[in-house]
């Protein structure tokens, strides 16, 4: 990505497309090594063009329900989306570093490092459609279950193209938290229908009330 003395954008950019596109090819051929500041670099760009849509979405009022930052929107979501990119990059780094030790694959923390720089690509990605999350909490919560489901499938890919990850135990590791997802998803979407429910039956007994009173 860089040529040496420079961070080279348009490498970046082309490199943001294949991990999203072609994620096999990508993380196959993915230097693992040249030191840390480029995916630092990496990392806050995809945190600033995140927060910068969560900064959109704050202008229009539109939550950001489900997304990395929960309901953070506005310059809040702007500067936590920065920081969240520097932060998530490095614990990102430790658990890929663990999976993949399971998995019999490299322990490097700088190729680990280069790995969690590169799914980061997804926080742009997420904050874009986290508008949905105020438009539906249900849509919110499909679309970011879709969403995560994606990212596990961008890491078997670093997992096992760029780390050498033995791919039988990380595809049982990648179903796991798979399930996980999803038994979280469908319990959001359970206490969400429940929460309206109550609200419901809330507001009929309040117009009882209030028409008894009358």
């Amino acid at each position: 990505m860089s040529n040496g003395t420079s961070f080279d954008f348009n490498a970046f950019i082309n490199e943001s497309k294949e991990t999203l596109l072609n994620p096999k090819s990508y993380f196959s051929s993915m230097k693992t090594a040249g030191g840390m500041v480029e995916p630092l670099i990496k990392a806050v760009i995809y945190g600033v063009i995140a927060g910068i849509f969560y900064l959109i979405w704050g202008l229009f009022h539109l939550g950001a329900a489900g997304s990395l930052l929960g309901g953070a929107v506005g310059f809040v979501g702007l500067i936590w989306a920065i920081i969240g990119s520097i932060i998530g990059l490095f614990i990102g780094a430790v658990i890929i570093m663990v999976i993949s030790a399971i998995g019999k694959g490299s322990t490097d923390f700088e190729a680990c490092m280069r790995v969690s720089a590169s799914l980061m690509v997804i926080m742009p990605v997420s904050a874009l459609l986290s508008f949905l999350g105020g438009i539906s909490l249900t849509l919110g919560l499909i679309v970011n279950l879709i969403i995560w489901l994606y990212s596990l499938w961008l890491l078997y890919h670093g997992l096992t193209g760029s780390l050498k990850a033995t791919p039988g135990t990380i595809k049982i590791i990648m179903w796991v938290l798979a399930a996980i997802l999803v038994l979280f998803t469908i319990t959001g979407m359970a206490t969400k229908s429940a929460a309206e429910k109550l609200l419901r039956d809330y507001n009929r007994e309040a117009k009882e009330i209030m028409k008894d009173l009358e």
